[in-house]
């Protein structure tokens, strides 16, 4: 088996993002963040839509129940945590509700 890699927590969240604008291929996420497989980025994607971003801070092999993180972080870190997952969510969700809007103006207007 190969050398396991760790990926920042930051470098997860920002490869997420950048998934879910849609502006990016897995390929060119890889090479811009130097990921090995793709299926790290499926996982990671997996995470965020079953509201584990919790996950994103764990260490390597470490499975974490929701709620159970490293022991030293403290309630305030988390709440942190949490408001910024919501955030970015409550972001996404802005986006994503822009780009129905005009997608919906383009084609029920060539009715």
């Amino acid at each position: 088996m190969g050398k396991r890699v760790h990926y920042p927590e930051e470098v997860k969240k920002k490869v997420v993002q950048l998934k879910l604008e849609g502006t990016h291929t897995n390929q060119e996420l890889m090479d811009m963040f130097g990921i090995k497989n793709k299926s790290q980025i499926k996982t990671w994607m997996r995470w965020f839509r079953n509201g584990e971003s919790h996950r994103f801070a764990q260490p390597l092999g470490k499975q974490y129940a929701y709620g159970k993180g490293p022991e030293d972080e403290n309630e305030l870190i988390k709440l942190k945590k949490k408001i910024a997952y919501y955030e970015m969510r409550e972001e996404l969700l802005g986006k994503y509700q822009e780009i129905e809007r005009k997608w919906f103006q383009k084609y029920s207007s060539k009715s």
